[in-house]
């Protein structure tokens, strides 16, 4: 079935047809057509979800985290301030292995005050543990949105996860997406598995005990090598969703990449601009290409180590900034060239940084400046000094 909608209604769609159990809400900018569109399906009786309105994000985490913990199936979504106010519980959501289904419409975080798309909210919490995954279209943002609930519950994962799409511009804007039937949805995210449930009388538990020196360290272990175990499972389950929906999902695309000496790596509604661009430059001879990275944790360094190996230049875009440093996507695909003999020369871009807009003669640039041999370590695309 097809219709036209926006990014967020893409996701309340999923979930109607997902049936969380409980979904905890807090809306904020441009988050907030996610949880009142699911609301309605709550009122309406489409679902039987308990919809619980909470008076802050740190709340509605703590909701999701206890909910998880008592054994069912949760979604929830944030933007910008909101994870700020939930991030102490970023990490005991990930440290309690709760499954947690997060979408969040990614906006800059103050200050000043601005409530446009950038990516430093979900960037700022790349080291709490989460999964996370990008989408460039509002298709990708209903896609993902399935696609996560399947990943972040399978037994060899059980780690919470954000599938993020790009505040206004994919959150509000209507294109032409594709839904599968209900029952395939149903089918393929499965039932439910709990997994040592607080609720469960006859065996009890303990949940988020205080772990000092003698086994923290431990525990956080088997969240590194849970998350760092995801990459296989997450391409398992993409696999599965091409089956069932004819749609391929790539951890890493390639495009126009064959051939190419000079390649941008993206993530987001950028990497569908970007891919204009590939082709407008090579109607005029130019060998470039793009490499659209979906999922960032965890961070796939052998396989953009392969993309890149033989290029002659590589351009990181950065929607985000770690002051004092440089975009977070620049370093990791740094790190994953280490293991690289006669790397590529690498440069950063950033770019967008509270919804500035970076049209595609601004990225066409990208290129022309590293072919040119013009391109800086750390450039700032479109900002005036």
């Amino acid at each position: 079935m097809k219709m036209a909608t926006n990014g967020d209604a893409a996701i309340a769609y999923s979930w109607k047809q997902i049936n969380p159990a409980v979904v905890p809400a807090y809306p904020i900018t441009p988050q907030t057509i996610i949880v009142e569109r699911f609301s309605d399906y709550v009122h309406d009786g489409e679902v039987d979800t308990e919809y619980v309105t909470t008076e802050s994000e740190h709340s509605a985490m703590t909701v999701a985290i206890a909910a998880s913990a008592a054994g069912v199936r949760v979604a929830t979504a944030t933007a910008s301030a909101g994870m700020a106010l939930m991030w102490e519980m970023l990490g005991v959501c990930s440290g309690m292995r709760c499954p947690v289904v997060m979408a969040v419409a990614n906006r800059t975080l103050s200050g000043p005050i601005n409530i446009h798309c950038d990516h430093s909210d979900s960037m700022g919490a790349r080291d709490t543990g989460w999964i996370q995954i990008y989408a460039e279209n509002v298709q990708e943002a209903y896609d993902n949105s399935i696609i996560a609930f399947r990943i972040a519950e399978d037994m060899r994962v059980r780690l919470p996860i954000m599938s993020c799409l790009d505040g206004f511009i994919l959150t509000h804007a209507y294109e032409d997406l594709e839904v599968l039937e209900d029952q395939q949805v149903k089918d393929f995210v499965g039932e439910h598995q709990q997994l040592n449930p607080l609720l469960d009388l006859s065996n009890p538990v303990t949940h988020g005990p205080l772990d000092l020196q003698d086994y923290f360290f431990e525990h956080k272990y088997q969240v590194i090598d849970a998350i760092n175990g995801s990459l296989s499972v997450i391409k398992e389950v993409l696999d599965e969703f091409e089956a069932l929906s004819g749609r391929k999902h790539f951890i890493a695309e390639p495009y126009m990449c064959d051939d190419a000496d000079f390649v941008a790596i993206a993530i987001g509604s950028t990497a569908g601009t970007m891919k204009a661009v590939v082709d407008e430059l090579r109607v005029d001879g130019k060998k470039v290409g793009l490499i659209k990275l979906k999922v960032f944790r965890p961070f796939p360094s052998q396989i953009i180590a392969d993309m890149v190996k033989g290029k002659q230049g590589v351009a990181v875009l950065d929607r985000a900034i770690s002051l004092g440093s440089t975009g977070p996507l620049f370093l990791e695909v740094n790190n994953a060239l280490l293991s690289i003999e006669d790397s590529p020369s690498v440069c950063n871009y950033v770019y967008g940084i509270g919804g500035r807009d970076a049209p595609p003669s601004q990225l066409k640039q990208i290129y022309l400046d590293m072919m040119d041999g013009k391109s800086l370590p750390i450039n700032y695309l479109g900002v005036r000094k």
